[in-house]
């Protein structure tokens, strides 16, 4: 059977190759090399087509190589708690372009199976923290990332837990809005990815990269639905990004800026501390 699944996992790394359009092949490696059985507990799994997404469905059995397809795989059901899409994960993954011996900081990691794609990713010299703000799944994740001695995994609140300066900053869950610690944490050249969500609908996966300390480049990259982030939601806020998303779906953004300023034409949303901006980083005040 090991065989059998190490072989569905290679070709379920060619099948996403093509269906995220990727160019990274250490993107590519890493999904053929990570056994996704290890986290996503024992079969059968209740799993969920992008297709039918009203329902889960049963594998017929508990052989692993059940798992490697472009489905979502429950972990809570009954909160729609799930291990994501893959296809997803490598289509952002592919564009953080994650180099050997970064630092990596993933926030709500769940059981971590995106985590061991990172970590390898960032190979044995890099560094992956791990935050999980669920006692259970934090354990989880502990224990299913043991092979992977570059992790750290902790059991914390990603909107309050200090992080350290960092690469790269994933979180997987959904913020109306970048978290001013989140933005602190990049270092130069830092990149920071995260599903930015309105309370109903849509949101945009956001990259965000630190040009320089006061200089931050920001597009969306695709269209999501996420579980939310709590503590990193803000009502009023959720409002105003939908109206915006609804006007463009973000295509016209262009930066992020945290400089004091007037709202203004370019300003795709304007919010206190912070603003997405359809300017270019380098023609804001001061270049």
């Amino acid at each position: 059977m090991s065989d059998s699944v190490e072989v569905r996992r290679r070709h379920y790394a060619e099948d996403l190759w093509f269906v995220a359009d990727m160019r990274s092949a250490a993107v590519k490696a890493a999904f053929a090399d990570v056994p996704r059985e290890r986290f996503v507990g024992p079969g059968p799994w209740r799993i969920k087509s992008s297709w039918n997404m009203a329902d889960y469905r049963t594998t017929p059995d508990d052989d692993p190589c059940h798992v490697y397809h472009d489905v979502l795989i429950a972990l809570d059901e009954s909160r729609s708690l799930n291990n994501g899409q893959p296809s997803l994960w490598a289509f952002v993954f592919d564009k953080l372009d994650i180099a050997a011996n970064e630092h990596v900081v993933h926030l709500g990691c769940g059981t971590g199976y995106y985590t061991a794609i990172l970590a390898e990713l960032v190979g044995r010299d890099g560094a992956v923290e791990a935050i999980e703000i669920e006692p259970r799944l934090a354990e989880l994740a502990r224990a299913a990332l043991a092979p992977w001695p570059q992790v750290i995994v902790a059991n914390g609140d990603g909107t309050g837990h200090p992080l350290t300066p960092a690469d790269v900053i994933v979180a997987s869950a959904g913020a109306t809005h970048p978290l001013p610690a989140w933005l602190d944490a990049l270092k130069p050249g830092g990149r920071l990815l995260f599903p930015m969500t309105p309370t109903e609908g849509f949101g945009g996966m956001l990259l965000v990269t630190r040009l320089r300390a006061d200089k931050f480049s920001a597009r969306f990259l695709c269209r999501v639905l996420f579980y939310e982030f709590a503590g990193a939601r803000d009502a009023e806020v959720s409002k105003r990004l939908a109206e915006a998303l609804a006007h463009d779906r973000g295509a016209g953004v262009k930066s992020l800026r945290t400089d004091p300023h007037e709202q203004e034409e370019n300003c795709w949303l304007h919010e206190d501390g912070w603003c997405l901006s359809c300017r270019e980083a380098a023609e804001q005040a001061g270049d």
